[in-house]
């Protein structure tokens, strides 16, 4: 089964690239109010447990996926 994995910046933190892609949108006459730059992340799994399947990703995002100070992330089905 796919997993996608959301990691987005903490609200707190200074987000220099979204504000980039901001600025130039703004620049080209769009709307923008707010722009967050994040990664996303496809794993597929050979479990059929889901419940196993969810404890494996949250074992991977604690081994190093994301840096827990400065982001968040969300797992969501693919």
């Amino acid at each position: 089964m796919k997993f996608g994995i959301k990691i987005m910046p903490r609200e707190v933190i200074l987000d220099t690239q979204g504000r980039v892609v901001e600025s130039y949108l703004v620049s080209q006459g769009f709307k923008i109010q707010n722009c967050r730059i994040g990664k996303f992340i496809e794993i597929d799994l050979q479990s059929d447990d889901k419940i196993e399947q969810k404890n494996e990703i949250e074992k991977m995002m604690l081994g190093g996926l994301y840096n827990p100070l400065t982001e968040k992330y969300e797992i969501c089905d693919v």
